[in-house]
């Protein structure tokens, strides 16, 4: 992963007006506000527009665990965003992926390993990050498997880990003190 200088601060919460605090505590978890949401802070409106969305696509689509997060991971490493990466990565862990399923999809859908259907599902990112669509043969192989609802959840996936990505890696978010790498 490339290393990003960190460009935006972390905002001191305790700065804020108490709605826009709100806003941005809202997505703690554990008690816990996650850096992203620390330097997201400088923008409460963002962050409350934003993350409606955002939850949707993490918790509320109709694709399942493992091929949300095998989505997501695969474009943070195309991306090369360390923190969504890392973030991801413990998740996606929590939740049944082996070391080996991290191994694979860092080299990418033609790696040994997969199903037809999961190389399909990390041909999506691959063909949303290089060419902005979807091939006509993913399209086909993920269809199989798949309902319109599912596949339009697996393009909005990657283009909501897209976003997040760039944003990640142009602001310089520093990793949690709690993932693999963190400066402590």
């Amino acid at each position: 992963m490339i290393k990003r200088k960190q460009r935006i601060p972390m905002r001191d919460l305790s700065t804020m007006t108490a709605e826009d605090r709100t806003t941005v505590e809202k997505n703690a978890m554990n008690g816990q506000v996650f850096n992203i949401f620390k330097v997201l802070a400088h923008h409460p409106a963002l962050v409350k527009r934003w993350t409606p969305f955002a939850g949707h696509v993490l918790s509320k689509q109709t694709l399942p665990f493992r091929d949300r997060e095998l989505l997501i991971l695969r474009i943070g490493w195309l991306n090369q965003a360390e923190y969504e990466f890392a973030q991801h990565e413990l998740i996606a862990k929590r939740g049944g992926l082996t070391d080996a399923d991290i191994a694979n999809l860092k080299e990418g859908p033609k790696a040994k390993g997969w199903s037809a259907h999961e190389a399909a599902l990390l041909q999506v990112a691959d063909d949303l990050h290089e060419n902005s669509v979807v091939s006509d043969a993913t399209w086909a192989a993920l269809s199989k498997k798949y309902s319109t609802e599912q596949l339009m959840d697996a393009v909005f996936t990657v283009g909501q880990y897209n976003l997040v990505s760039w944003a990640l890696n142009s602001f310089g978010v520093p990793l949690d003190d709690f993932l693999p790498g963190a400066k402590r």
